[in-house]
């Protein structure tokens, strides 16, 4: 079977090769499959040129008003689930909400990575229990 090749990289003419019939049938369904995807791909998007940027396809000023409405009484239940964990599960907590590693965190407190992770991970379950 001849299957043809362009590769626009180098020079852009097209080049043909001789190849299996099985091989070349697997190139063919695999060119059918891309061409599919391709034009499945154009056609469910929209160009960002012709866009509006204001309205239901993007926030309006009025969308973030309903997220944050009860952000006070939200606080106040973290302070409460947060302030049943020990010193340290809120220390430790605190430390990994702010991106620091376990391993890091064990290597900071010259602890075994092992009890800090279940330091956190039982601190963790008891904040969402009293969340």
């Amino acid at each position: 079977m001849l299957i043809k090749y362009t590769f626009s990289v180098a020079t852009g003419e097209p080049t043909a090769g001789d190849v299996n019939d099985e091989i070349g049938e697997v190139i063919i369904d695999s060119r059918r499959r891309e061409d599919s995807a391709d034009r499945k791909e154009r056609r469910h998007c929209y160009s960002m040129d012709a866009a509006l940027y204001e309205g239901a396809d993007y926030g309006t000023e009025d969308f973030m008003d309903g997220l944050f409405d009860d952000t006070a009484e939200e606080n106040a239940r973290v302070r409460r689930a947060f302030s049943h964990l020990s010193d340290i599960q809120q220390r430790r907590l605190l430390l990994y909400s702010k991106g620091l590693s376990i391993r890091e965190i064990a290597r900071r407190e010259g602890k075994d990575f092992r009890t800090v992770y279940d330091s956190i991970e039982a601190a963790r379950k008891k904040f969402l229990r009293f969340f």
